[in-house]
């Protein structure tokens, strides 16, 4: 079976109940997490290394153009982003289970999406 690439979207509900127990920490505990969050994201990484293409990184703010032409500001689920290689569809979503972004940080999803063309 031919290796496609797959964009891999993490989620999280910004008004969720994972953000709110977040702003419920303290500044002290939000360090700490955030710290134990970012080694074990570089250790997952640094364990599919072979399969990430493109390991993104975390979204911003979000302005939307509509075909009116008019730009607003909206806030959406998206929140990290990258591009990883697999042979098939499942494959590549199984890639995400029990990702630190989910088990330590606030994301509560990752959508998986084939990337089409060249």
């Amino acid at each position: 079976m031919a290796v496609t690439r797959y964009l891999a979207v993490f989620t999280s509900d910004k008004t969720g109940p994972r953000w709110a127990a977040w702003r419920a920490m303290t500044p002290e505990q939000q360090d700490e997490t955030a710290a134990r969050g970012v080694a074990a994201v570089k250790a997952w990484e640094e364990a599919h290394k072979d399969d990430i293409l493109y390991v993104g990184g975390p979204l911003g703010p979000t302005k939307r153009i509509g075909a009116d032409g008019a730009v607003e500001d909206i806030v959406n689920l998206l929140t990290v982003f990258m591009v990883v290689k697999a042979e098939s569809h499942e494959a590549a979503v199984r890639l995400f289970d029990g990702h630190p972004h989910m088990s330590i940080f606030v994301c509560d999803g990752v959508e998986v999406m084939p990337v089409l063309g060249d």
